[in-house]
């Protein structure tokens, strides 16, 4: 796509802390070990995730300094705020946001080729500080989990898949696209979430 002097576009998730352990049924990415011993993780593009290790999840949750986080709309508000402010300041290209009670999707467009962890660690940090501002820190110190999914969108296409999976996102408590026209669609202007939306992140688009 190329416009404003974009050169890639990523797909970032992430999940609050506790969220989705290793070993989850519904699919995970975490250090695993193959048939050799070796440890391996299985998160490249259109390849399946590791799913289904009891032992695995129940380990992990032995190991949370705290029960797993779940966001509330006002803070749902705080992160969406921040991730705007974040991505004007670094002058990256926000094109979609979907905040869950348990996850974040969100599909930015950057100048140069930098790492996407330090994109998606940098939307973390600062969200981090925002809500530390008006909620007591968890006392994991850390509202998310380690690392994340960081997808590259390829082309056009791939763009425009991944904000509309991004804006069409099941119980958000903040939603929000670029109203320019770019990625625009009837849920960027937001759909209501009940008031306890159920623990469902989908799997993620592949980015072609």
């Amino acid at each position: 796509m190329g416009m404003r002097g974009i050169d890639r576009y990523w797909l970032l998730t992430t999940t609050t802390y506790g969220a989705r352990l290793p070993g989850d049924p519904r699919g995970f990415v975490s250090n695993v070990r193959d048939d050799s011993g070796t440890g391996v993780r299985h998160n490249v593009p259109g390849t399946s995730q590791d799913a289904d290790m009891p032992n695995l999840q129940r380990w992990a949750g032995d190991a949370l300094r705290c029960p797993a986080i779940r966001l509330i709309r006002e803070q749902a508000a705080a992160i969406l705020a921040q991730f705007r402010e974040t991505a004007d300041h670094r002058d990256w290209l926000l094109l979609a946001v979907a905040i869950m009670a348990d996850h974040f999707h969100l599909v930015v467009g950057v100048p140069g080729d930098p790492e996407p962890a330090v994109l998606l660690r940098d939307f973390k940090s600062y969200a981090s500080r925002a809500l530390n501002r008006r909620w007591p820190k968890p006392a994991s110190g850390t509202w998310w989990t380690e690392s994340g999914s960081r997808r590259r969108l390829r082309d056009e296409a791939a763009v425009m898949t991944a904000i509309h999976y991004v804006s069409t996102q099941e119980f958000p408590l903040g939603l929000w696209t670029r109203d320019d026209g770019i990625g625009a669609s009837p849920a960027g202007s937001g759909r209501q979430a009940p008031d306890d939306p159920p623990a469902a992140p989908a799997a993620a688009p592949t980015g072609g």
